[in-house]
């Protein structure tokens, strides 16, 4: 009998609302902006970095941000998930059309894909470890990512070994200590010795990394390749 999937606290906000909300976030304001351009930079590098690979799967997608970087390779072959169906909608209606029409999206939980057994060549997952503070559920959305991608997988996540998490750290405790509000916590730094050991549970090696902004900023993309691919 199949384990049954975690339902995580922060998946329950993105209604119809809340996904309009996201696809507009990444457009308003001079640092959105650059930030957003700087992220696609990286993604675009990391890619390059699993072998620019003919399949890919976005999960989760969001609001389809990545899709036209993706898309860039034309012979590319994406496939688009998210648990959200609220943001698949929006992502449909919301980016171009000679983009929307080269996808293939549906419904589902990155801890059960509804995909075969290594169905893309590369898995592309960004802003979602940074929500799972468990580390048996990290380890379970890993595995399942091993099981639906044939070769790579590319992952975002906040680690430590900076300022900005330095910082965090600090005010977390702070007002941990005085409002005593852990249980509402939803972002994560993850310790970099911490991750990479799962990824090496979970059957990867690391092929490289790229930090947002080295030394200052949390953010770090890690191409990953199947242990033996």
């Amino acid at each position: 009998m199949p384990s049954p999937i975690p339902e995580l606290e922060f998946s329950r906000k993105y209604d119809q609302q809340h996904a309009e909300s996201y696809f507009r976030k990444h457009r308003q304001g001079i640092s959105r902006r650059l930030s957003n351009l700087r992220e696609i930079q990286i993604a675009r590098k990391a890619l390059h970095l699993a072998g620019n690979p003919a399949t890919v799967l976005d999960l989760p997608c969001g609001a389809g941000r990545f899709w036209p970087m993706l898309l860039e390779q034309p012979e590319r072959a994406l496939l688009a998930a998210d648990n959200s169906q609220h943001m698949l909608d929006v992502a449909l209606t919301r980016q171009p059309t000679e983009i929307t029409r080269r996808v293939t999206t549906f419904q589902s939980s990155a801890f059960a894909i509804e995909l075969p057994d290594a169905a893309v060549d590369c898995l592309f997952c960004m802003r979602l470890l940074h929500h799972i503070g468990d580390a048996q559920h990290r380890l379970a959305m890993l595995r399942e990512f091993h099981r639906v991608t044939r070769d790579t997988l590319i992952v975002s996540l906040w680690v430590d070994g900076n300022y900005k998490a330095w910082k965090r750290k600090k005010l977390e405790t702070t007002r941990f200590r005085s409002e005593g509000d852990h249980a509402n916590q939803n972002r994560f730094v993850i310790a970099k010795t911490t991750i990479e050991t799962e990824f090496r549970q979970a059957g990867f090696h690391i092929v490289g990394h790229f930090d947002f902004l080295p030394g200052y900023a949390m953010w770090r993309v890690y191409t990953l390749r199947k242990t033996g691919a």
